[in-house]
């Protein structure tokens, strides 16, 4: 019998990051999604391409071995794929984690004891994500506490860090993704001492994945936000536009000075290397060839002003060192302005908290901050600047 791997997110970053590198892999990839449209179109067509973009040059790749469930409608037949899947991944955003849990819950209970644990990766733009998503598959709504007991004879899990850039697709592209060439999938080892590591080309498995996640969230999801950020607010058109904008630059590389002080300090990755790796990213972001929307990049702002992401969480620790701080927080009040954007909800869902609460209240709902964190009152005074423009 062959490898088998379950995928759950059917959208880009599952069919030309994970997948792809599942299929090279060997492995046949079931996606599981509840999009009918793209479950349909996977089952009716025997392959789709991955186009890789660099400024070297176009690749291409040719994805087959797949086939495609609807998690909403035939929920028994994914159970029965993922008790005796090798694998299970995810992309499916940090939010969704909770409601694709009780299938896998169903379908590790189901696994025979005879074969190894199956292994259990989210691929998420978030810190311990896996971790996450192993909390809500063992919470006793999804597995009964007397299987907890062996439950990890059934199933490992493993967190990652994912880089790689892939843009808003030609609405005519079907299946097909283009994404940049450049690629990062670093995933922590240790939940496999007792058991193989799966065999997934491409992947870097490391005994410490702190640092490579956050270096990830915030070099990568920091820069290319600040970008989008200050883009939209400028009235840019997409991410690389944004860059050629001098000052914009300037403020992107001043955030990236501040969460590289931090990166360095922590994780001990030498200044040299970390500059070289910031300077790496701002010229990704800025690649013509990935043309993104700042709407897109954009989106979801309470996630992304939340405690641990990409402005706030190097911000506290940073501040708590006595460090500045002032591009990110620059940046971040760009990100609470990026209000009733057409096709997020969450931009309109912030607009209305900034409206109907005070500045205190915002920085701990939105932000998580405590009155005892050093940041806190220079997110509040963030905060009532932008509310005050709101009024005027």
């Amino acid at each position: 019998m062959g490898k088998k791997a379950v995928h759950f997110g059917s959208g880009n970053i599952g069919r030309g990051f994970v997948a792809c590198f599942l299929h090279e892999s060997g492995y046949e990839v079931i996606f599981a999604d509840v999009v009918d449209k793209l479950v349909d179109s996977l089952n009716s067509t025997k392959e789709y391409h991955v186009i890789e973009v660099g400024t070297e040059g176009v690749d291409k790749k040719t994805i087959t071995n797949y086939r495609a469930i609807n998690s909403r409608t035939h929920e028994a037949e994914l159970v029965d794929e993922i008790a005796t899947a090798d694998v299970v991944t995810c992309s499916v955003g940090p939010n969704i984690l909770k409601f694709i849990a009780p299938v896998i819950a169903k379908g590790i209970d189901k696994r025979s004891q005879d074969l190894k644990p199956l292994a259990v990766i989210a691929c998420e733009n978030a810190i311990g994500a896996t971790d996450t998503l192993a909390g809500f598959i063992k919470d006793p709504k999804n597995t009964p506490e007397h299987r907890l007991a062996d439950h990890h004879e059934r199933a490992a899990y493993a967190n990652s860090a994912i880089d790689r850039i892939v843009p808003a697709q030609d609405p005519d592209a079907g299946l097909d993704v283009t994404l940049e060439k450049f690629y990062e999938w670093v995933v922590d080892r240790t939940p496999f001492q007792n058991s193989e590591i799966p065999s997934i080309d491409g992947i870097k498995w490391v005994d410490n994945l702190l640092p490579y996640i956050e270096r990830k969230l915030f070099t990568v999801n920091t820069g290319h936000a600040t970008a989008a950020y200050h883009g939209y607010n400028r009235q840019k058109k997409t991410v690389d536009d944004a860059l050629r904008d001098k000052e914009i630059k300037e403020e992107v590389s001043a955030a990236l000075a501040e969460t590289s002080k931090l990166i360095v300090e922590k994780h001990g990755i030498s200044a040299e290397e970390q500059e070289q790796y910031k300077q790496k990213i701002i010229q990704r972001i800025s690649n013509p060839h990935l043309a993104d929307a700042v709407e897109r990049v954009g989106r979801a702002p309470l996630r992304k002003l939340s405690r641990k992401e990409r402005f706030i969480s190097p911000a506290v620790e940073l501040a708590e060192k006595g460090h500045s701080v002032q591009a990110l927080l620059f940046a971040a009040e760009m990100a609470f302005r990026f209000q009733n954007v057409e096709g997020d909800d969450e931009s309109k869902e912030l607009a209305k908290i900034m409206a109907e609460h005070n500045a205190e209240e915002v920085v701990s709902q939105v932000c998580g901050l405590q009155t005892s964190d050093k940041l806190y009152p220079q997110v509040v005074d963030v905060v009532k600047r932008v509310q005050a423009d709101s009024r005027d």
